[in-house]
């Protein structure tokens, strides 16, 4: 039986990645533990545990069940890590650190067999310009945000306590994940998801920035097969080099909201109203906007092609009766 843990199992993610786990094949007998602040009322049925991810004392708990399997996806979201700075880094690094040192510990007592799969979920965030066209799997990690640069901090961790053996693990620089279900959240990319969902919801959504922002996405249903594959992948193949960027969707906001007007027509799109915000304009004009993600493309990693196949994965999985 495998044990499996998801860090952040009642977030939109986590709750995507739980599903998959319990509908399919993939962990055949899986013993599966969700941990967050607070889960949904009509969430995956599975073992919760309530807790705060940056309490040391429950870092300690959770390693002490020695999960085989911990998908680590628990985070503040980059709008709210760059406006509480210290909430930031003590959420989104020190309980990584934290929970690193509770498996070295848990490692070191088991005379050393002791060594669990980690999947951490980065971002793109990771990356700060200039940028070229496409970054390339050789691109420089410079973070222009206080989000990318504790997510760049994890996952230099993560690479560390892999190469001492305490764990097996791998970092996934996700792309924004679109169409999000759910309300919208404290994000600044939440508006890629809200201008089409909204509007397929017949809300009226806020356009925070210009209609020719290019950006990396991929859908929730992706980014479940991304952590399912990495937790099953031979580590040996990443030749120390434990994060990845994962494949997207180049697109403009002008292309997201023309794929919107051929599934829903002029009415939805004449939902999304204009209103600039300076803030989000900023942290958003300092992320990457598209990738050659050849090292996860040539491990078998697949992504959307179109923005139209984007939608229609949200409709499919969120929309249908």
């Amino acid at each position: 039986m495998t044990k499996i843990l998801i860090l952040g199992g009642g977030g939109m993610i986590g709750q995507k990645l739980a599903q998959r786990i319990t509908t399919d094949t993939i962990f055949p007998n899986a013993e599966l533990t969700l941990f967050d602040r607070a889960f949904p009322a009509d969430g995956v049925a599975a073992k919760t545990v309530i807790g705060n991810v940056a309490d040391p004392a429950m870092a300690k708990t959770l390693a002490s069940s020695r999960p085989d399997v911990i998908f680590h996806l628990a985070a503040i979201v980059s709008g709210q890590a760059e406006a509480e700075f210290d909430l930031g880094w003590n959420v989104n690094m020190m309980a990584m650190w934290h929970l690193l040192e509770a498996l070295k510990n848990e490692h070191h007592a088991s005379g050393g067999t002791y060594r669990p799969r980690m999947v951490f979920t980065s971002s793109i965030a990771v990356f700060g310009g200039p940028y070229p066209d496409k970054i390339d799997d050789e691109f420089l990690s410079a973070p222009q945000t206080s989000y990318g640069a504790q997510k760049a901090a994890c996952e230099l961790m993560v690479t560390d306590f892999s190469r001492k053996g305490f764990i097996d693990g791998l970092s996934l620089r996700l792309p924004t994940i679109c169409v999000r279900p759910g309300k919208a959240n404290a994000a600044a990319s939440s508006f890629f998801s809200g201008i089409i969902r909204e509007p397929l919801n017949g809300v009226e959504a806020v356009l925070p920035v210009a209609d020719t922002v290019r950006h990396w996405h991929a859908s929730p249903r992706a980014a479940a097969q991304f952590l399912t594959q990495a937790a099953q992948l031979d580590t040996g193949l990443l030749e120390g080099r434990r994060a990845m960027n994962l494949p997207g969707l180049s697109c403009t906001v002008e292309e997201q909201i023309e794929a919107l007007r051929k599934v829903a027509g002029q009415k939805a799109v004449d939902l999304i109203k204009h209103q600039p915000d300076e803030t989000i304009m900023k942290i958003v004009d300092g992320w990457p906007r598209d990738f050659a993600p050849e090292r996860a493309i040539a491990l078998g990693f697949r992504a959307e092609q179109s923005f139209d196949k984007i939608i229609e994965v949200y409709m499919q999985d969120e929309l249908s009766t």
